[in-house]
């Protein structure tokens, strides 16, 4: 299964879902997006296929969103996507693309639903919580 995960290494959700997907025995493609940049096309394309409008993928926490005026509702999603563009840290993440489709994997254990082999369990996320019990089943 090929797996592609637009990541920023800062931020434990995404390092979570890297885990989570290298522990069931991937070797995901991972995109340090903040290095990369995005493009308006690439952008449209994952939010489409993620079913997410620029408003519900902008980052507002630890992002220059709300000193950008970005949180106004009035806001266009032009005004958005730009915005995205100039300061790649405004559009929330891991976004994950699977064959099982395109998800934000916020929380990380969203991740579980793109994969078709999860890691043994027990599990646990970077905070300690238990994703994957001993018998292999979901927790939460």
């Amino acid at each position: 299964m090929n797996i592609v995960i637009h990541h920023n290494p800062d931020c434990g959700t995404s390092r979570n879902v890297i885990a989570t997907v290298e522990a069931a025995g991937y070797q995901p493609t991972i995109i340090e997006y903040l290095k990369t940049g995005w493009t308006r096309p690439q952008l449209l394309a994952l939010f489409a296929a993620a079913g997410l409008t620029p408003r519900s993928a902008l980052r507002v926490s630890k992002s220059p969103a709300e000193a950008l005026g970005l949180t106004d509702p009035d806001v266009s999603d032009d005004k958005l996507l730009d915005a995205m563009l100039e300061h790649p840290i405004l559009v929330n993440r891991p976004i994950v693309c699977t064959s099982k489709g395109v998800r934000l994997c916020r929380p990380s254990e969203t991740v579980l639903d793109l994969i078709e082999t999860w890691p043994a369990g027990p599990f646990y996320k970077e905070d300690g919580a238990l994703l994957i019990d001993t018998e292999g089943k979901r927790v939460g």
